[in-house]
């Protein structure tokens, strides 16, 4: 069993900048796939970023292409979501997600696990 926790939303104006992180516990998330979604009130929950499980490949959904860098610390058993200029259309609750022995999918019925998300607001 994995558990994942998400932190470092928060408030912010449009430009600004913010990093996510998703700390894993319970195995190690070395030979997982990690992803990151968003969900907006009233809307599906929807792929933003997914990293392979050595970093080798990452994917973006187009939206965000050019702003958001997902990354991986093995040694620390975590996955970050960097956000530069954030717009108000980013602001959800993003949720953090592993797929084992993964190389990173956009569905999200392809992760195992997930966090319990963590809140981003951007105001105008």
């Amino acid at each position: 069993q994995v558990q994942l926790a998400e932190s470092g939303g928060g408030l912010v104006q449009a430009g600004d900048s913010l990093r996510l992180s998703c700390a894993a516990s319970g195995r190690t998330v070395s030979y997982y796939a990690m992803g990151w979604f968003r969900q907006a009130p009233g809307k599906e929950r929807e792929f933003v970023a997914a990293i392979r499980w050595d970093g080798v490949n990452t994917y973006y959904t187009d939206s965000v292409k050019g702003r958001f860098t997902i990354s991986r610390d093995n040694a620390k058993n975590t996955a970050y979501l960097l956000m530069n200029s954030l717009n108000p259309e980013d602001t959800a609750v993003y949720y953090c997600a592993a797929q084992a022995f993964g190389r990173g999918s956009v569905m999200k019925e392809d992760y195992d696990y997930w966090g319990q998300g963590t809140q981003v607001t951007v105001s105008s």
